[in-house]
């Protein structure tokens, strides 16, 4: 029997979850209809092709739903953030709509992914590519010299992007104008001044303490043939920062139009995030003292007191130590710890804080080929504009449903994560097996978390989370029962105060076994 290739059993995870890169009949002719007659001279459009816009995102990105203009204004800015006008094509009553809210989202899977949209539309006829004009709801920020918006305007619009960019692109030009391929581009001032607009906000979103938290993104990519995987740590440039900022501030503002427009005929759907729950901010702070004092650290810096501190001002102050000593692995598992206080965003109906953006209300306008609810605001959007509401007895229980299947398809997508994470743990430890114990090899990592039944350890190398059940240590400690004690800054043996494992600490283990009961990998650690 021949092999599974990695490939192969991705594509089966996706099968069994009824995710599939194939479209019905009526589906493909309803987008082969608008290939053929794509209305991107509507006279209803603005021209607005003179505008120097690019698209920056990752550089396999093929799906391209925003693309940004900055330019001056007086003292202050204007940003132009076009994105692509999926809505016109996505229309409630066809095919196209039916079968967005069937699959709610694209889901990615390492080397490949399931579009929400049919690829003709999704990579081509709406995406922002740079070899044509586009149909675009634009944003018009208007900022002052501090970067504080003044107004903001909406448009439907014709626009023409003028290069596809990734991030590091972009970031070299900033670096190194003169090397740069792009420089003496039309767009190259309004790099620059993205750079300017970028961190003002940042600035700003400082000012008013949302907490920026040091995050360094895992890439688990295919190679070539799709048969191994490559998982990588990739530090997000700058010019990704912001470029966030402009994405943010269009989703805050959209949902703010929207919700300020006195006519019940246009429903917005709002991203919200309630604040962490006083208690677990007790317990941090209390966790943050407990760790400094086992690890043998003043309490400033390590210590948050949070009657005097804002969480935001505390991580900032963490010391930036060189990757892998003490203070860096402590750093990484207390700002891990701060993560986890927070409660997971969803979709809704009525407005509310995000507090992981800062924002009230927010909505999700900049993924319209990539959200079923970024299909639904730009409908919105287009009937705030135009007063026109042709579906509006209908759009209170649509926007339910839309609401409904957007939080289903973000759950789909942790789902997808967890299960491609399996196949590549497996692909990564399985050979393991086959050496001799003395020959395994060691893996070293930070121990990020500690609870009530496992241990969540971070490898150096490659970048991956694994999860440690106090049940299979047990052996390794010569049977002793494990529980984390000091709100969870220590492992102990019930009844004893002599710490075992330590929050922050470095930790390397080999692989012991797999148990296929409970599919999961015992590993050895080595004290």
């Amino acid at each position: 029997m021949t092999k599974k290739t990695a490939r192969e059993e991705l594509q089966e995870i996706a099968t069994a979850l009824q995710l599939s890169v194939e479209f019905p009949p009526e589906v493909l002719a309803e987008t082969e209809a608008w290939l053929k007659a794509p209305h991107i001279d509507d006279p209803v459009l603005v021209d607005r092709t003179a505008m120097p816009f690019v698209t920056i995102d990752n550089a396999h990105s093929k799906d391209l739903d925003q693309a940004v203009f900055v330019d001056r204004e007086g003292e202050g800015f204007v940003v132009a953030y076009a994105i692509a006008d999926a809505s016109f094509y996505v229309r409630p009553g066809s095919a196209l709509f039916a079968e967005a809210m069937k699959r709610g989202a694209s889901y990615y899977f390492p080397g490949f992914s399931v579009p929400m949209l049919p690829r003709p539309l999704s990579e081509g006829l709406v995406s922002l590519n740079a070899d044509g004009d586009r149909r675009a709801i634009i944003f018009f920020h208007h900022l002052d010299a501090h970067g504080e918006l003044t107004q903001t305007r909406l448009e439907r619009a014709r626009v023409r992007s003028r290069a596809k960019l990734s991030f590091n692109d972009v970031q070299r030009l900033i670096d190194a104008p003169a090397e740069s391929p792009l420089k003496g581009r039309d767009f190259e001032a309004s790099m620059f001044l993205l750079r300017e607009v970028g961190r003002r906000r940042i600035e700003l979103a400082a000012r008013r303490g949302l907490i920026r938290y040091r995050r360094e993104e895992v890439s688990i990519q295919l190679d070539g043939e799709g048969l191994a995987f490559a998982v990588m740590e990739v530090v997000r440039d700058e010019v990704e920062l912001w470029n966030e900022q402009i994405s943010l501030m269009c989703n805050a503002e959209g949902g703010r139009l929207l919700r300020e427009f006195d006519n019940p005929a246009v429903q917005p759907i709002y991203r919200v995030q309630a604040g962490p729950d006083p208690e677990r901010l007790t317990a941090l702070s209390v966790l943050t003292g407990h760790v400094a004092k086992r690890h043998g650290l003043p309490e400033s810096p390590w210590r948050w007191n949070q009657d005097t501190t804002p969480l935001s001002k505390y991580l900032e102050h963490l010391p930036r130590a060189a990757p892998g000593t003490k203070e860096d692995r402590l750093v990484a598992a207390l700002t891990r710890q701060s993560v986890m206080v927070n409660l997971r965003s969803e979709y809704s109906t009525e407005p509310g804080k995000h507090v992981g953006v800062g924002a009230e209300p927010y909505a999700r306008f900049s993924a319209p080929m990539r959200e079923m609810v970024g299909v639904f605001l730009h409908k919105e959007a287009v009937e705030f504009l135009t007063g026109v509401h042709p579906t509006a007895e209908q759009d209170e229980v649509l926007r339910a449903e839309v609401v409904k299947v957007a939080n289903r398809s973000r759950a789909m997508q942790r789902k997808v994560q967890d299960l491609s994470n399996e196949v590549v743990m497996n692909r990564l430890f399985t050979p393991e097996l086959t050496k001799p114990r003395a020959e395994r090899t060691r893996f070293t990592g930070t121990v990020m978390g500690l609870t009530s039944n496992k241990v969540h350890l971070r490898f150096d190398v490659p970048p991956l989370d694994v999860k440690l059940y106090l049940f299979d240590l047990a052996p390794f400690f010569k049977g002793a029962w494990l529980e984390p004690a000091e709100e969870g800054a220590i492992l102990r043996a019930k009844g004893k105060d002599v710490p075992l494992l330590l929050l922050g600490q470095q930790l390397t283990v080999t692989l012991s076994k797999r148990d296929e009961k409970t599919r999961r990998w015992v590993f050895e650690p080595w004290l």
